[in-house]
């Protein structure tokens, strides 16, 4: 199958903590337990985990037991039609907005898996800096 997929492990307020770029034809569950696998240790206080239906079922124990993380899967109710944000979820589609901005992300263009997370860990170091440099800029006595 052709393309790729992304899984993006973000802090609650939408900065990458670590992604993971794979090929189309892996299930989400396996795709998030390639990405928690890589960060099992390496955030300590990391207690939960936000998550959309697509990784419910069998991956929820599998945290727990593998991690030690609760996953708990934000739910769209059935009643509701059309476009509903929904709480925390929203959260890291706007990081994939914030990352779709930058072309070489836009669309699918590089070749390996590595290069494409390499460059989302750019476009986001990119945009923090950004944020930084505006927040320390001096304010002109008025």
């Amino acid at each position: 199958m052709n393309g790729r997929k992304r899984h993006l492990l973000v802090d609650t307020i939408g900065l990458v903590l670590k992604v993971v770029v794979h090929a189309a034809d892996i299930q989400d569950r396996d795709g998030a337990k390639l990405l928690l696998e890589a960060v099992k240790g390496l955030l300590p206080r990391l207690m939960l985990i936000w998550a959309d239906g697509g990784y419910a079922g069998q991956l929820i124990g599998w945290v727990k037991e593998v991690c030690g993380w609760v996953l708990e899967i934000v739910k769209r109710n059935d009643d509701q039609a059309g476009f509903v944000v929904l709480p925390r979820r929203w959260v890291v589609e706007r990081t994939l907005a914030w990352l779709g901005r930058y072309r070489r992300l836009s669309k699918d263009y590089e070749a390996l898996p590595r290069t494409s997370e390499a460059l989302i860990y750019a476009a986001m170091c990119n945009l923090m800096v950004r944020r930084l440099a505006r927040k320390s800029q001096p304010v002109a006595p008025g």
